[in-house]
């Protein structure tokens, strides 16, 4: 099998096919070898895993999911790929390529489908432009997902795993701590790509809890209140809140909560961790 994960292969397959990236699919391809190894290692897949990979382009890290997993389920929102992928994947027989977008698509319906609604674990290299979304679909969709192990631009990658009182915590970093602990596995460098990307990537896998570390009332509230205390991030707590209607507090009322927590009244979003939202939440909805 001759394998993609290099560039003259690569650019042998896209001048087959008279194809090129297509950038508002954010199509880079992937020519790195070790890289590929590295994202399978750190996804944990094994011979009992069923994958759900997102975006398999032209088939390079779908080669070495179809490998070392049990099945792989592959969505891709480019139809003109699917000849492309037809032919790179025609030795593997535990291959299912769907035509869809993956923000469209229903994630239960196809882990019922293909694996019996047992637990998958989702492996992707993201487009950057649309990292955010596609994650918080897979943890909100309450589908059976073990983990996400996904490339992102390395920025976003930063985003997910800091903590407070650093200056890439933000909405990402908590609501991906909600769902799951987060782990930066690698940076990837732009020379790993086919075009070059203009920014370094990172892997990170994500391992759902079990368990949520934290409980709250209402947690589309926690997320509303997440959201607007990053959307203007250099805004006290209680001027940003009290602006945001769907949340229906006074500026008084924030101000209260926080000096209730032991936190000053002026405070801004960015020194608050997830279990201090999490509280803040439950006392402003009282």
């Amino acid at each position: 099998m001759a394998y993609l994960g290099n560039s003259a292969r690569t650019k042998e397959v896209l001048a087959k096919y008279n194809m090129s990236a297509k950038k508002k699919f954010g199509q880079n391809f992937l020519i790195d070898n070790g890289v590929l190894e590295g994202i399978v290692e750190a996804s944990g897949v094994t011979k009992d895993t069923c994958v759900l990979e997102i975006g398999p382009g032209i088939g390079t890290l779908t080669q070495y999911l179809a490998e070392a997993a049990k099945r792989v389920i592959a969505v891709e929102i480019d139809k003109t790929l699917m000849p492309v992928l037809a032919d790179t994947l025609s030795e593997y027989d535990n291959v299912t390529v769907i035509n869809e977008d993956v923000l469209k698509v229903d994630i239960e319906s196809i882990i019922k489908e293909y694996n019996d609604n047992k637990p998958i674990k989702v492996v992707a290299n993201l487009p950057y432009y649309i990292t955010t979304p596609i994650i918080m679909k897979l943890f909100e969709s309450g589908a059976p997902i073990e983990s996400v192990t996904v490339m992102v631009q390395k920025e976003v990658a930063d985003r997910m795993v800091m903590g407070p009182g650093n200056k890439d915590y933000g909405a990402l970093s908590l609501a991906v701590g909600f769902y799951a602990s987060a782990e930066n596995v690698m940076d990837v460098p732009p020379s790993s790509f086919i075009p070059q990307p203009g920014v370094g990537s990172a892997v990170v896998h994500l391992k759902k809890y079990e368990n949520k570390p934290v409980q709250v009332k209402d947690e589309k509230y926690l997320f509303e209140i997440i959201r607007t205390a990053f959307n203007q991030r250099r805004k006290t707590l209680s001027n940003s809140l009290s602006n945001n209607p769907n949340l229906k507090v006074s500026r008084e009322q924030v101000q209260e909560a926080l000096v209730k927590m032991g936190i000053d009244e002026k405070a801004r979003g960015e020194v608050l961790a997830l279990s201090q939202f999490a509280e803040l939440s439950d006392i402003l909805q009282r």
